[in-house]
């Protein structure tokens, strides 16, 4: 499965983008590091967890998408990898919803790709995969990344207080969500309609 409009395209993550992955994470670590997720210190006498090599991410991330658990993307810009974008958190039953996540090489940000690759896998979870909410959470000190969301016509809903542990602490994240009813035209028809405009993105957090 590839979603794609003009020279932006999601597909799956493969053990095979190992290289291109790691050599534009190394590339952005300064840019992204103060958005990306870590892992809290443990409870006294346990063990300090190590950050999962990149074979161990895409087994993961595969694994959840076989339960229907997750939809986790690389982001391509002219056939190139720029980035990631994960719908985790898909829950079924009454809620029928999911979250989504994301980072972007620093070279083509501004350029309406993660707005762009946001609106496909939005679609996409609507009106292929059945869901009817999606949220993405983002540091209120991130102003680009709150700009694809508001570009995009999220709503704003709240602030959940020391939501992650990013960067080394609990930070506290705002909340943006959309329904399926909110754009029945498709969220890639709306943002069509708009010229991109929005400066640099690193990311939304991913849980």
């Amino acid at each position: 499965m590839v979603l794609t409009d003009g020279d932006i395209s999601l597909r799956p993550i493969k053990l095979r983008d190992q290289r291109p992955w790691r050599e534009v994470n190394r590339r952005n670590r300064d840019w992204l590091r103060p958005w990306e997720a870590t892992v809290p210190p443990p409870p006294p006498g346990l063990p300090v967890p190590h950050r999962p090599t990149f074979r161990q991410m895409v087994r993961h991330l595969r694994a959840e998408a076989h339960a229907g658990r997750m939809l986790p993307f690389v982001v391509e810009y002219r056939g190139r990898l720029v980035g990631q974008l994960t719908v985790a958190g898909i829950t079924w039953g009454s809620m029928c919803s999911g979250h989504i996540g994301y980072w972007v090489d620093h070279e083509v940000a501004g350029r309406g790709v993660m707005p762009t690759a946001v609106a496909l896998a939005v679609d996409h979870c609507f009106h292929t995969v059945g869901l009817h909410r999606i949220e993405v959470c983002i540091r209120p000190e991130n102003t680009p990344s709150r700009r694809v969301v508001e570009k995009l016509g999220f709503r704003e809903e709240g602030l959940r207080p020391r939501y992650l542990h990013i960067d080394g602490a609990w930070r506290d994240h705002a909340v943006f969500a959309l329904t399926a009813e909110e754009v029945p035209e498709g969220l890639l028809n709306r943002w069509r309609r708009q010229k991109p405009s929005t400066p640099g993105t690193p990311g939304a957090s991913h849980k």
